[in-house]
């Protein structure tokens, strides 16, 4: 086994085919095939199951890729070292965040880290943090933003913003005509919610346990916009960082409330692999955000 057979391997198994690793490479197929068929002959297990849609990893193959992933990155991490002490010139960095950060915190936070590096690729991979939890340990993703709490022994873990969290309605609904909500008068309103068992969905089910205030969710979804087109309509009201609705505000389309006697906050934090070294572009970026903190998760008002 050498490294390049393991860059095969981790290009076919992040690819899920053999010719968009073969382009990825800019080698043959047949190259590739021939590699990868040495390798599982070495170990002596099989490493891919090839179909009609293209390969997918087997047990085997998934333990594999998470060692080929880690070895990876520490010879990128040695290579950073070496070529990268004094400035960051060159490289890939790998973040993950769910779709609020995606939205409201990476679009800015990216375009001011590019003007300081220009050389430096990007890649922003959006989704749960089940799967971007996964795509850490796996090394396919260097560092994530993604709503606390997040318990991994395996992970480090930096707690960075706290949201406060506010009843969202249309701009014409009942609620607006107060500033502060009851929590037992929620029950009443039929409520559009992120996804259950995402770490949001779970900060509200317990506010709303804590408060005996079950309420009827007639939707469900991750997508923050959705959520706000929804509640737009009329369809229902929800529960959304302040942020989130807070240039909108002057144009009427919404109009926000707190429950009353409580503070509901959501906390968000940085995510990335425990290790005795950072590459320059994860601490770079922390850098950066630390410096532009103040531009994210606005307050409300005081009423």
């Amino acid at each position: 086994m050498d490294v390049r057979q393991l860059e095969m391997f981790r290009a076919v198994a992040e690819e899920g085919a053999f010719t968009r690793a073969a382009e990825r490479l800019h080698v043959s197929q047949s190259a590739i095939s021939r590699q990868l068929q040495l390798l599982e002959q070495e170990l002596g297990t099989m490493l891919l199951r090839r179909t009609g849609r293209g390969v997918s990893l087997t047990a085997h193959g998934e333990l594999l890729l998470s060692a080929a992933n880690r070895i990876n990155r520490e010879i990128q991490d040695a290579v950073s070292q070496i070529s990268d002490t004094l400035a960051l010139q060159r490289g890939l960095l790998s973040l993950g965040g769910g779709m609020t950060v995606s939205l409201y915190i990476l679009p800015k936070l990216l375009k001011k880290f590019r003007s300081l590096y220009r050389n430096v690729d990007l890649r922003i991979t959006t989704g749960e943090s089940d799967l971007l939890l996964k795509l850490l340990r796996t090394g396919q993703v260097d560092l994530a933003l993604l709503t606390l709490p997040i318990v991994a022994a395996d992970l480090q873990v930096q707690p960075v913003l706290k949201e406060e969290m506010v009843v969202v309605t249309s701009g014409n609904h009942p609620l607006t005509r107060i500033r502060t909500v009851e929590a037992r008068n929620l029950r009443r309103y039929p409520f559009v919610l992120f996804e259950s068992g995402s770490n949001t969905r779970k900060v509200l089910d317990e506010f709303l346990l804590e408060e005996q205030s079950p309420v009827n969710v007639v939707m469900e979804t991750e997508n923050v916009e959705i959520i706000k087109a929804m509640v737009a309509s009329g369809l229902g009201v929800t529960l959304l960082p302040y942020s989130a609705i807070a240039g909108e505000l002057r144009t009427g389309r919404f109009a926000w409330a707190r429950v009353r006697g409580r503070r509901l906050y959501r906390e968000t934090g940085w995510v990335f692999p425990r290790s005795d070294y950072l590459p320059r572009s994860v601490t770079e970026v922390l850098r950066v955000f630390d410096s532009m903190k103040h531009q994210f998760g606005g307050k409300p008002p005081g009423r």
